[in-house]
């Protein structure tokens, strides 16, 4: 366990956790929600903690940075905004942040849960 910031960050580490991983993380997704519902039970203070299993988040980081730069270059080749698929929260704020550092375009968040999606557009 470690603090960032003011969000509690707990890692699950070991061999064979993928399970706890699940599909696209959503098994992690559940099991985060799950303990933040813990702890607001017993504290009667609502959590941000982050949980990871087997440094999924940390890989998933990596990617999503990746795709963000990609859909960079594509808005600006193509000249038209791009809409990522749709993404949790945390996906999101990972995507928005690495679109934040750079000049020419910005992003948006657009649809309802679960179907939430980013959006890069161009500075005009």
């Amino acid at each position: 366990m470690d603090v960032e910031g003011d969000r509690a960050m707990v890692a699950v580490v070991g061999r064979g956790l993928q399970s706890l991983i699940g599909p696209g993380g959503a098994t992690l997704d559940a099991l985060q929600e799950l303990t933040r519902l813990a702890v607001v039970q017993e504290t009667g203070t609502r959590s941000r903690l982050m949980l990871d299993v087997g440094g999924y988040r940390d890989r998933r980081r990596a990617q999503l940075v990746e795709v963000a730069k990609e859909a960079v270059v594509k808005a600006k080749q193509d000249a038209a905004d791009v809409r990522l698929d749709a993404m949790n929260p945390f996906e999101r704020k990972v995507v928005h942040d690495a679109i934040a550092d750079l000049e020419g375009v910005w992003s948006e968040s657009e649809g309802e849960e679960p179907d939430r999606r980013v959006v890069v557009r161009l500075e005009r």
